[in-house]
Formats: C-alpha cells, structure tokens, sequence
C-alpha cells in the first residue's frame, strides 16, 4: 500500500469540525443541537455586497491580478487609513481567505524547522498551518487566571533561538477574546526589533471590540514597519465567511514581493468573492455599529448564565466573539461528544469546541471550551441551560 506523509499523518483534526458526525447523528435522532463551537455568525451579509454579485455585468469570470484586483487593493489602503493605518494598495496582497494569507507568510518567512513563538490559546489552524509549512511552533501559555492577557515579555525572550522567525498573535483573539492593549503592542514590537523578527498580527476581529476599548494594529506602531505582517479577512467583519477572501498588508517591500511568488502560484483569488468584498467596503459605520451592540449583549448574557453555574470559570472577552470557560470535568473532548451522543434535555443539546485543540501544549486545556456567541440571546440562555443540567448528570 502506498505510504501517507508523515506531514498528512500529523496534521491535527480541526478541533471545531471534527464533531460534526457526532451532531449529525445526534440530528437523525431527532435532537435540535444549539452550535456553540463555529464561529459562523448568523448577522446577515451587508445588502451592498450581495448586491454587486447579483448586477455584476462580467460575460466571462476570468482570473484577476495573483495579487487582487487593483480597484479593490486600492479601496482596503483607503479602508486602512480610516483606520489610522498608514499603507499603499502596493501594500497589500488579496488571498483566498485569511488562511491562505497565514500559509503564504509561513512560506515567505520561515523554513523547515524555523520556529514560531504564538501566545496560546491560538486560533487552531496555526497548528495545521504550521504543520503545513515544516514550521516549529514555540507556545507560550496565558491563563485563563489572567484573563488570558499577554504573557510577561520575559517569557517570550527565554524561549527565542537562532531558529526563530517571527511571533505571531491574533488581537483581538480566537479563542479567547482578550484585547491586547497599546502597551502590550509595544512590548512585544520592542522584542522584535531588539531580536529582528517578523511580529504578524491576525486582525480580522478588528471591528470587533466592547467596552469603549480601541483597536490597536501593529502598523500603528512607529518604527515597525519592517517587522509588520497583517493577516486580514472578510469573514467576519461582513458575515462573509464563504466568500475565501483575506488579505496580508506589510510595508516590508521584500516580504510582499516574496508573497506574491506564493500568490502568482495559485493564480488568482476568487473574482466574483473579490466583487462582493470590494463593494463590502462600502458598508456604512451603522452596520457596525448594530453589530457590536448585539454582540456586546450577546457576550454579557453568556458570561451572566454561565457564572451561575457551579464549578465553572469563563473568561470575560474584550473582543471577538468567543470566551473560553473551564467546566468541572476531566476531558472536554468525552464531554462533548457524550452531549451529542448521549444527553438532551428537552429534546435539545448543545455541541462546543474542546479547547485541547487550540493549544500546542500536550495536557492543556483539556478541562476548557471555546464557546462563539454567534447565536441570539435567547438561544444562548438555553444553551448554557442544557450545559448546566448536562454538568449534573456528567460522569467522567
């Protein structure tokens, strides 16, 4: 029989999709499962874009520029910029996705068994992509204790080698929802200056930040701009998540003209997707707006009901849409496969990410969730409900 690769064979499950038989089952029994483990937002797609992908006048969809359109790339400079971001559509890189975007900047920067210093929790596709691309990730732990805030600077200068490239953070982040401050930003853009690395930064919950707390990119930053990598999408900030668009900025003009290579290689983003993100741009503030109301009351009816349920911690998240909660049992991943197996409670039960997954640290995080408010309020109170009545009745 012909040999897999070691590389296939390591490649990690998605933590959030590798339930999925488990619910469909649960569905063919006739449960109603509440999704608390994708972040799939049910907020509707601006009206602007859906639009401009049904009046397009294209009589053939042909591939765009490998590097995107150049009306678009001009349209996110100027998007940037109203963000007090300072950066030329020659800045800027259209991927399929934000993945894509990560995967092509693992390959400009770093090679086999380079290393890469990631704050975790992270975002589980770090994981694989790193796996991908021969890359080592170095983790450093925050805690839930801390609100899973940035962890001492010193932390991460014990673990930089030759080998290390870059640090990578995701702000605000996925899975925790912490907001790194201003003051954190220039920690870590002092590191990697002193040591000469890369610092990315996945920004695409840029939009989404509460409690009258302002985003802080890392090309705000002076003197950073050779350092600077930005992992971008449309995912998230328009409901947009199958559309595959993302993007990578960075005034480092070596580092675009090597991502381009990577770019020109796969051809071209998605045209159609790309019409609908460039009109997506054109959103007006007041659908911001609404959707950052709705989350914050999203957000603080979640945390409210799972306070009150004995034995569990959840961290209050600043951004993002996503708390991590530790539950009183051994191994989430049982406990979440028995819900959907097992358990229901009125004929309803409840499906959550394991949180093992988003970590790169063997024996971590195996008590904890991650849990995407992306449903309305009164299908979060009864989500959380089932989890409490669930907790009850769990043996491990």
């Amino acid at each position: 029989m012909p040999i897999i690769s070691n590389k296939g064979i390591n490649m990690p499950e998605s933590p959030i999709r590798k339930l999925v038989p488990y619910a469909e089952a649960a569905h063919k029994q006739g449960k109603n499962v509440y999704y608390l483990n994708i972040g799939q937002p049910d907020i509707k797609t601006p009206q602007v874009a859906l639009d401009a992908v049904k009046n397009h006048n294209l009589e053939t969809i042909a591939y765009s520029r490998s590097e995107g359109s150049e009306t678009y790339r001009v349209k996110i400079a100027e998007y940037y910029k109203r963000n007090s971001i300072n950066v030329s559509h020659s800045d800027i890189i259209v991927t399929t996705g934000g993945s894509e975007a990560l995967l092509f900047t693992f390959g400009s920067i770093m090679d086999k068994d380079d290393e890469i210093i990631i704050p975790e929790p992270f975002y589980a596709n770090y994981n694989g992509f790193s796996i991908a691309s021969g890359v080592k990730v170095v983790p450093v732990i925050s805690k839930i204790e801390d609100n899973f805030a940035l962890p001492a600077i010193e932390e991460f200068e014990k673990l930089i080698t030759p080998k290390t490239k870059a640090i990578l953070i995701c702000n605000p982040g996925n899975p925790t929802g912490y907001l790194y401050s201003k003051e954190e930003i220039k920690q870590l853009a002092a590191i990697v200056k002193k040591h000469d690395l890369f610092l990315i930064a996945d920004e695409v919950y840029r939009e989404f930040v509460y409690d009258g707390i302002e985003h802080y990119s890392i090309l705000q930053e002076p003197g950073l701009e050779e350092n600077a990598i930005i992992i971008d999408s449309v995912s998230k900030r328009y409901s947009m998540c199958g559309a595959r668009i993302g993007y990578l900025v960075s005034k480092n003009k070596e580092f675009i003209k090597t991502a381009l290579k990577f770019a020109q290689a796969r051809l071209s983003p998605p045209t159609l997707a790309q019409i609908a993100s460039e009109a997506a741009l054109d959103t007006p503030q007041s659908y911001f707006d609404d959707v950052k109301e709705e989350y914050v009351k999203r957000r603080n009816t979640l945390i409210t009901e799972l306070e009150k349920i004995e034995g569990v911690k959840v961290a209050k998240p600043n951004g993002a849409f996503y708390c991590i909660a530790e539950l009183p049992v051994k191994n989430t991943d049982d406990f979440a496969k028995w819900l959907l197996e097992s358990f229901e409670y009125n004929n309803d039960t409840v499906m959550v990410a394991p949180a093992a997954g988003f970590y790169s640290t063997p024996g971590v995080g195996l008590n904890q969730i991650r849990i995407a408010y992306v449903l309305n309020e009164e299908s979060l109170i009864i989500a959380v409900k089932i989890l409490e009545e669930a907790l009850k009745v769990y043996k491990d």
